[in-house]
């Protein structure tokens, strides 16, 4: 096989000297493999297999679990510190939570790897965020409709919550106000205002993907703002 770009989304011992990984691929979607010999003092490979660090994979293995053969880097890691690491951990743990091994999704790629740019910058998180989510909720055909559920427009002037059985939008209050929703249908995830509501309608979009157990991502990133909070008098 050609060599695919991939980037590392988790990592585990495996057995003395190996390690098990989930890896995000170009072409190939989320792929686990055996990493063999990687956990060796000495080895070249495991300085390269680092989370957010471009890569070059090639494996063998008609199974579900693969077997890495070519381990390349293709440039340096993200340097990630604080909030921005805690993002990346939030990508990496969805990924691997949600995406059906070998279910190609280039479109994930590509925003998991403008992520990987954004991070470092503050004001560029958030947008980037929402992007990878929504990608990975169209491929996994659990994107948001923006529409009622019987297929009606959103009226600019109502408010609306999200269903999540039907992945449309039904009247209630408090909710997102339909001329809101309607330039979310756009797709221009970064016009003043948007924040809050893509926030929102991914968490609950994604919420019945992921399921009951919680992200340890976002216990992080609630420690974190617990020891930002100045001190009550």
């Amino acid at each position: 096989m050609q060599p695919q770009p991939a980037f590392l989304l988790h990592k585990r011992p495996y057995r003395e000297t190996s390690a098990l990984v989930e890896l995000l691929t170009l072409e190939h979607g989320r792929v686990r493999a055996v990493a063999q010999g990687v956990q060796r003092p000495g080895s070249r490979s495991r300085s390269r297999l680092q989370p957010f660090a471009p890569l070059h994979v090639t494996w063998v293995g008609d199974g579900e679990l693969k077997r890495l053969r070519l381990m390349e880097s293709r440039g340096a890691a993200a340097l990630l510190v604080g909030e921005g690491l805690i993002c990346g951990l939030y990508a990496n743990e969805l990924l691997t939570r949600t995406l059906p091994v070998e279910l190609p999704a280039g479109d994930v790629f590509a925003f998991y790897a403008a992520l990987l740019d954004a991070l470092p910058r503050p004001e560029g998180r958030a947008v980037a965020l929402r992007r990878l989510e929504f990608s990975l909720l169209e491929v996994l055909d659990a994107a948001p409709r923006y529409t009622t559920p019987e297929g009606r427009e959103l009226d600019p002037q109502g408010r609306y919550r999200f269903d999540s059985l039907s992945r449309a939008f039904v009247p209630g209050d408090p909710g997102i106000d339909g001329r809101t929703l309607r330039l979310l249908a756009g797709g221009d995830l970064s016009a003043p205002g948007l924040a809050g509501p893509t926030k929102a309608i991914a968490r609950a979009a994604l919420a019945p993907l992921l399921g009951a157990r919680p992200l340890r991502s976002r216990e992080l990133m609630r420690q974190l703002a617990e020891r930002r909070r100045p001190p009550s008098h």
